[in-house]
């Protein structure tokens, strides 16, 4: 057996359960309890100072 044919026998068993696996557990993270206010946060960022450009936004109000 050559090393293209081993290569490609791992690549579509293992790899491919290794990759699902990785993206099951990526989906299980977003969705963890308690992450919603941080990716809220990071969505509204392009709309943070949509009623004045940011050098007339007040001190206290810049983050």
């Amino acid at each position: 057996m050559d090393t293209y044919s081993i290569l490609r026998e791992f690549a579509d068993s293992w790899m491919l359960l290794a990759l699902f696996c990785f993206f099951i557990g990526v989906v299980f993270w977003v969705m963890r309890p308690g992450s919603t206010r941080t990716y809220r946060d990071t969505a509204d960022i392009p709309f943070r100072h949509e009623n004045a450009p940011i050098a007339d936004v007040q001190p206290e109000e810049k983050r």
